[in-house]
């Protein structure tokens, strides 16, 4: 991969200021100047604030299954038509897969339009799904599910893989097309052209004191110009989340819905191993009004190894759900706890993930620029799967935005080119005939009957009917404003882990390998400090250190023992978002902190 050692980054700066000033921003939760601009901050005067600048056709920010298969269509185009066409990627992540989590299992049909002969190319897809299985728990009883053909469970045909080593071998073909691939750069600023449209992105600086303040070693981010840049960030991406506001995206769409997906790697008792098996499961431990489900897949990679997991949808109203405890509670099921008896746990991390589907969907594209993959969001929520759709969707992206560059006849009122084909031609594509199939499985679930509605009516539309009803469902709003007062719920009481099968949050944090430097601004800023105790912890007890997966949040005491303040250990961040999303306040705003930090995952 491309470690820019052409580029040089300018500024630095070492200056001394009073103990008042420096105490005054120690003093404050949130130092980053998202929230505490730096013009405004005596500290920066007379830093020298000029970055570096480089061209390139296209820019595609992000390195996942959207980002690497828009970027491999673009130079497959361009060198089967004798073009000349620049496309860079930066990755947040230290090294390609580094940042990617998930179940999974892969419908190889994107794949197969993309490499045709991705089997000779070694692509790691090395479990076919051989098994299906699906059923209902109580808290001791487990009750099978049928698994037919065209079921959204059904998964003959299917792969089971480990993502971050597919993302990791998508990277090298990329390179070998002629990409020019940059981990370790998070992208972190949008950049915009006098007449609007976008120019490019800017990178992090880095050598920031967590006071906010330059350190001697301060370095400028440097910026990536484009004809158009492709936004491939992920979930809840924080500039998609800038462009949505820019460009009033979201205007004729509903809020995203989301989930929480935790996931386990574990090397189990080769008598347990059953290699190609695939189980889901619905009910226990959440009752029938929270969205949530289970995942145990059944990998043959020299080892006998297995991936579990949970998904809970973001929409649930009692502030004390805590989804990492339901994970835990979840694999003490008599129906599955002997499957992690003697077994070793080798991995763990959390992501949130989209589930509005459809109806969620923003406008696609803009002047100078485009948004792909799970950053839109086109998951299929039912099938529990959604990159071959983010791969496809990157594809016509990139096939959008090559016969943008090189149309002789476009007249473009923007310096930022805008690709607005790829619209149409996703409406026209196999990704939307499936999104628009199950486009009321999500919502469906959000009656009084909760669960058995949604699994009636999934099996009655989407099964039988293949979502041909005249109707679409809405999702009834933003997750964030589900929550219920404290006052109106229930505490939940888990039980302890017994470090054998369940475990405590550090613990687990600890197996994702996640690393930033401490002495820098914290990158969860909230808006306003005093609103956490406010209302959050006023209001509904403090969700934000449940609905975490890694413990960034805490509520502490004064050391004035009159009240509690709220602590963040961005350190422990998994850069999975959800506290982004779930804040009932939006108070916390997620943003990128120095590239190359983050998580560590070892083909999650």
């Amino acid at each position: 991969m491309h470690r820019c050692a052409n580029i040089v980054f300018r500024g630095s700066s070492n200056r001394t200021f009073s103990t008042s000033l420096a105490y005054k921003y120690s003093q404050r939760i949130t130092t980053h100047y998202t929230v505490v601009p730096r013009d405004t901050d005596p500290r920066w005067k007379d830093v020298d604030m000029e970055r570096f600048g480089d061209e390139a056709d296209v820019v595609v920010v992000g390195g996942g299954p959207a980002g690497l298969s828009a970027a491999c269509r673009l130079k497959q185009l361009a060198n089967e038509q004798g073009k000349d066409l620049r496309v860079c990627l930066v990755e947040k992540a230290a090294e390609i897969g580094g940042h990617t989590l998930s179940g999974a299992c892969l419908e190889p049909q994107a794949l197969n339009e993309l490499f045709p002969d991705w089997k000779d190319k070694g692509a790691p897809l090395k479990t076919p799904v051989k098994e299906d299985k699906f059923a209902f728990l109580t808290k001791n009883r487990r009750f099978p599910l049928p698994v037919l053909p065209g079921m959204p469970t059904y998964n003959h045909g299917n792969y089971i893989v480990r993502l971050g080593n597919f993302v990791k071998w998508l990277g090298t073909q990329a390179e070998e097309l002629g990409v020019e691939i940059y981990p370790g750069y998070a992208a972190s600023e949008v950049l915009y052209h006098e007449d609007g449209s976008v120019k490019g992105i800017a990178t992090n600086d880095v050598g920031i004191h967590k006071d906010g303040s330059p350190k001697e070693n301060f370095e400028r981010g440097m910026e990536l110009h484009a004809k158009v840049t492709i936004f491939s960030e992920g979930c809840h991406g924080h500039l998609a989340k800038q462009l949505y506001h820019q460009f009033n995206l979201r205007k004729n769409c509903e809020p995203q819905s989301y989930g929480i997906g935790l996931k386990e790697l574990w090397e189990i008792e080769p008598e347990r191993h059953r290699p190609g098996r695939i189980e889901h499961t619905v009910g226990w431990p959440l009752d029938k009004n929270t969205y949530a489900g289970t995942f145990l897949y059944h990998l043959d990679e020299g080892s006998p190894m297995i991936a579990v997991g949970m998904v809970i949808g973001l929409d649930y109203s009692n502030p004390y759900i805590n989804p990492f405890q339901e994970f835990q509670r979840f694999k003490h099921h008599p129906s599955v706890v002997d499957m992690f008896r003697g077994g070793k746990r080798i991995g763990y991390g959390a992501r949130a993930l989209n589930e509005g589907g459809m109806q969620s969907l923003p406008k696609l594209t803009f002047p100078g620029g485009c948004l792909i993959g799970c950053s839109p969001g086109f998951m299929n929520v039912p099938k529990i799967k959604g990159t071959h759709n983010a791969m496809k969707s990157g594809m016509i992206a990139a096939e959008s935005v090559f016969e943008t560059i090189f149309d002789e006849n476009l007249n473009s009122p923007t310096q930022g080119l805008n690709p607005e084909s790829y619209e149409q031609n996703i409406r026209d594509s196999w990704v939307w005939k499936e999104l628009n199939m199950v486009r009321n499985s999500r919502p469906s679930f959000n009656t009084a009957l909760g669960l058995y509605g949604g699994i009636l009516y999934t099996g009655i539309f989407t099964w039988i009917m293949r979502g041909k009803e005249p109707w679409t469902l809405h999702h009834g709003g933003a997750d964030y404003t589900k929550l219920k007062p404290a006052s109106e719920c229930k505490p939940i009481e888990y039980p302890k882990p017994d470090d054998k099968v369940s475990f405590d949050i550090l613990t687990s944090v600890a197996l994702t390998g996640t690393n930033h430097n401490h002495d820098q601004p914290a990158h969860l800023t909230l808006l306003n400090d005093d609103v956490p105790v406010a209302n959050n912890l006023t209001n509904y007890d403090g969700p934000e250190q449940r609905f975490c997966p890694a413990g960034v949040y805490e509520f502490v005491d004064l050391e004035s023992g009159d009240g509690k303040r709220l602590q963040i250990n961005a350190q422990n961040c998994i850069h999975c978002k959800t506290c982004d999303i779930k804040d009932p306040s939006q108070n916390i705003n997620w943003v990128c902190p120095q590239g190359g930090q983050g998580p560590a995952y070892n083909g999650m």
